[in-house]
């Protein structure tokens, strides 16, 4: 029989597939002896059975009456009692950290009757009724659907008419009529009554928490964050405990270092006088944690310990709420915390040297996406000209550019049209994932570094800077005003910033300028790119220099054990000499792409348009004996720039009607010269390019006339390349140099195309030898981009020193895509619907496309052990792939230069999986 309800005292660390984070880490806590209010929690079982059905259990209800009782015994007070009233929050809690994104609500079992109760008990009539207020504000959004600005409007107006400038400031009475005037909204909104029975109260809140997994903004979240949907959430009902009890109470999030950039020590937020969603939605500016000492310094101290407690049990940065009743410190979470790229490289290499995690479980608390983050671009310090229009809080770094937004559908919208935005808001809420998603970067004129916008902006990698109070943000406006002290050259002046408007954040600062500023290269990029002794000398001095080098330090240690570590070879796709030496100084082991066709554009495209105007022969081979220099040239300066390392090279690939005109502009110029009457050469020429277009149109060009088959239909294309690379080579072995060029035919679907590609490059390689008196053996290889490649490897492979498999045209043709239509036709809607949960072109599907790579490796390499196999799609340096294509037993990825280092820390990380040494951070 399932249970769907389980006590705090009965769980574990360990059942979060079952508690969900918060109901494991609560459990955890419990058995550690730390202060933990009372409670229980709903399993995720009963979130996938009301997914499923759309009712709760049957037995739930019973399960919960037995808690609560329990509950009750335990407290010695009842729910909702009209004396000693026990109240409860319900707050969701899935397997993965959703912040935000889900359902909370406060003060469940609070009515008309126990307020007073509670006024008595507690001995504080403004607290009650502020408890109250907050219930029947919450309850009413949360569980009833009513518009969250309607109560905040009505806050507003209170205060102004107090003439007060915070919650806290409101008296009993105040808060009394603004109790009232909310259950009045209730009853105007719904056409009901606020809920007076504590137990409607809990029952509709436990729904409201299971109906919001399936939120628009919950599973917009989920698809970002890669987070199966039908895992479901847990809800926990916890015994409540208050924060808004008076000055010597107070709730805060605590870090056991610092998220934003891994420094030791104790971070975080302290809101004296207020409950914990007033901290997390960013509603009030808060205090520093260090501030608590001064206010209160034995809670501090008791929250200083058993923050060391949990880093050390949990081995990892820990993130942690509390609250603060009357002196008392209470522990209502803790999660290991979500960190920006900085601070998880850093954190990860001190927790190895302090011993406390191994090297192997270091570079596993890492990512290959986070690495790419810190080689963005950052501002540069010594710009001249920018206008500092205030210095607020950095939340989450990087260097964000951006025209300012107020709202998240303008940010959806603009940036869909390709405009950089920066989202400008006085605090966010979890409806504006989407824009915070679209934006480069999120502003904030409230809320500190635990607020919504720090803690999401941190997980997603977002530039962020909250607590910016010198704006007075007007969203109705859609503009900012700020008043700016004199700087060096300009006198004080005041600053309206209005919507449309470009300004610059800095989320390792918290400055924020107008208009644009300059960048540099990041410090992890002139790590990678000039050595550690280059990026250290450049730190800077401060604390910001002490941040920038332990980071590049950190950087250098894992980066370096992920080389010692890894099987996966990784090389770059590049086209060019400059390309292949940034791809060589990121750490390349060679070229795994040349794309031979990108060179043939710019001025040489005349020579190709003569290949196919050619008449005859001759022509043909005049106009192919022209490029043949050209190409030697360029192969020279790539097999020069990777001296000792492998180039594959392949054969020329899209049809040639690319390197010719446009038929629909190209009969439009015709027609207007007959038109005109015109003659002459250019008149001529256009018409003979007419009729080669005409004549080379294809329905479908990228299933037609292209790779392997142009090769194989128009006499000499391939040979042309094939000598140009071979003379390439014999050059520079002739002048002492160690080329490895290899020779790759793309889009084979049948080993005879290969076995008749490879008697032509033995004949040259032959020819060329004997010329230049050396002997020449290129590798010849196959690219596998058809299904029937995959199926029929084992065959192909007789023909084939290697394999390397282009995962952008085999998912094409495995699902029937073509990308470039596809992409912006029905995309979203399939997202939408369930039908992808990511792009196939983004991230390679396992199970079909994955599945065709599976086959060609196991039965291609029985029939030929020697062959190796590699991935030269942009594929090969997606990191969340990196593990597959280990699995199943490539020897390399190739991508772009710029994804180079992320791959080789990716390849190591593969490789401790599948060792099974380690153990990865759980800060998603």
């Amino acid at each position: 029989m399932v249970t769907y309800v389980q006590d705090f005292a009965q769980g574990s660390m360990e059942q979060k597939d079952l508690l969900g984070g918060k109901g494991a880490n609560l459990a955890e806590m419990t058995r550690l002896g730390l202060p933990v209010p009372p409670g229980f929690t709903i399993t995720t079982e009963a979130c996938r059975y009301y997914l499923r059905n759309g009712k709760v259990p049957t037995d739930l209800r019973v399960e919960v009456t037995q808690a609560v009782r329990r509950l009750e015994a335990a407290m010695d007070r009842r729910l909702g009692d009209f004396h000693e009233p026990l109240l409860v929050s319900v707050r969701s809690g899935a397997k993965f950290s959703m912040p935000g994104m889900m359902e909370t609500v406060l003060n469940i079992g609070l009515n008309d009757a126990s307020v007073q109760g509670l006024a008595e008990l507690a001995g504080d009539e403004r607290f009650a009724w502020d408890s109250y207020r907050r219930l029947v504000q919450m309850f009413g959004k949360t569980v009833l659907g009513i518009d969250g600005d309607v109560f905040a409007a009505e806050l507003d107006a209170a205060k102004r008419a107090a003439g007060v400038a915070s919650d806290s400031e409101l008296g009993a009475d105040a808060m009394r009529a603004l109790t009232t005037r909310f259950k009045e909204i209730v009853k105007e909104q719904t056409g009901r009554d606020f809920p007076q029975h504590p137990r409607e109260q809990l029952d509709l809140a436990i729904v409201a928490v299971l109906e919001s997994w399936n939120t628009e903004r919950a599973m917009l979240y989920r698809r970002r964050e890669r987070i199966p949907h039908d895992i479901g959430t847990a809800v926990n009902i916890c015994t409540m405990v208050f924060g808004n009890l008076g000055e010597n109470s107070g709730t805060g999030v605590a870090f056991t270092r610092d998220p934003a950039t891994g420094r030791p020590g104790d971070y975080g937020d302290y809101l004296p006088n207020a409950q914990g969603e007033d901290v997390v939605a960013g509603i009030r500016n808060t205090l520093p944690l260090s501030a608590l000492e001064e206010i209160n310094a034995d809670a501090y101290a008791e929250l200083r310990s058993v923050m060391r407690r949990l880093e050390n049990h949990y081995r990892d940065l820990c993130d942690i709420e509390f609250t603060i009743e009357q002196g008392t410190l209470w522990m209502l979470q803790t999660r290991v915390g979500k960190r920006t790229a900085p601070a998880a490289f850093r954190i990860a290499a001190e927790l190895e040297r302090e011993h406390v995690i191994t090297l192997d479980e270091a570079l596993l608390r890492v990512s290959g996406e986070q690495l790419s983050q810190l080689m963005f671009p950052q501002f540069d310090p010594r710009a001249v000209d920018t206008v500092l229009l205030t210095r607020a809080m950095s939340a989450s770094p990087g260097a964000a550019v951006g025209h300012c937004v107020f709202d998240s559908e303008t940010a959806t919208e603009w940036a869909a049209r390709g405009e950089k935005v920066i989202l400008v808001r006085r605090e966010t809420n979890p409806d504006d994932l989407a824009g915070m998603i679209a934006a480069e970067g999120i502003l904030t004129a409230r809320g500190g570094k635990t607020s919504h916008a720090a803690v999401v902006a941190r997980g997603m990698g977002r530039t962020c800077v909250v607590g910016a109070d010198a704006l007075d943000v007007d969203p109705v406006a859609r503009e900012f005003r700020v008043r700016v002290r004199a700087q060096e050259g300009r006198e004080a002046s005041e600053y309206v910033v209005a919507e449309g408007d470009l300004i610059a954040i800095d989320g390792g600062t918290g400055d924020v300028y107008l208009g644009d500023v300059p960048v540099i290269p990041s410090p992890v990029t002139t790590y990678l790119t000039d050595g550690l002794d280059a990026a250290l000398a450049a730190a800077g001095e401060g604390d910001a220099g002490d941040d920038t080098r332990a980071l590049v330090h950190a950087v250098d240690l894992l980066l370096h054990h992920a080389d010692e570590t890894r099987r996966l070879g990784v090389e770059a796709n590049a086209d060019t000499g400059d390309d292949a030496r940034r791809a060589r100084s990121l750490g390349a082991e060679g070229i795994g792409l040349t794309r031979t066709e990108h060179m043939f554009l710019g001025e040489r495209r005349v020579l190709v348009e003569r290949v196919i105007l050619a008449g005859d022969d001759d022509a043909r081979d005049a106009a192919l004996a022209e490029l043949l220099p050209l190409q030697r040239a360029d192969f020279v300066e790539l097999l020069e720039a990777m001296d000792g390392l492998p180039v594959t090279i392949r054969l020329i690939d899209p049809p040639l009607h690319e390197f010719l005109p446009d038929l629909t502009d190209l009969s439009v110029r015709v027609a207007l010269a007959q038109e005109r009457g015109e003659s002459g050469p250019e008149v001529d020429r256009d018409h003979e390019l007419l009729a080669a277009v005409r004549r080379m149109h294809e329905a479908n060009p990228m299933l037609g006339l292209r790779g392997v088959r142009l090769g194989l239909v128009v006499p000499g294309l391939f040979a042309l390349q094939i000598r140009a690379i071979c003379e390439a080579q014999a050059d520079l072995l002739a002048a002492g140099k160690d080329p490895r060029a290899q020779i790759m035919v793309p889009l084979v679907a049948s080993v005879m195309e290969l076995h008749l590609v490879r008697d032509v490059a033995e004949q040259i390689m032959a020819e060329v030898g004997a010329e230049r008196g050396i002997e020449l053996a290129l590798e010849v290889g196959a690219m596998l981009e058809l299904p029937r490649a995959a199926l029929t490897a084992d065959r192909i492979a007789e023909a084939s020193d290697f394999f390397s498999f282009g995962t952008n045209d085999l998912t094409q043709t495995t699902w029937g895509f073509s990308r470039d239509d596809v992409e912006g036709a029905f995309f979203s809607q399939y997202a939408a619907n369930g039908v992808l949960t990511v792009s196939p072109f983004e991230s390679i599907d396992t199970r079909g496309v994955g599945r065709l790579v599976r086959i060609a490796v196991e039965e291609a390499r029985a029939a030929k052990p020697s062959l190796t196999f590699g991935v030269c799609g942009e594929h090969g340096g997606d990191p969340e792939l990196i593990r597959f294509f280990d699995a199943v037993g490539l020897d390399y990825v190739s991508c772009s230069p710029f994804r180079v280092p992320v791959a080789r820390l990716e390849a190591g990380r593969a490789a401790i999986e599948a060792a099974g040494s380690g153990k990865a951070s759980d800060s998603r």
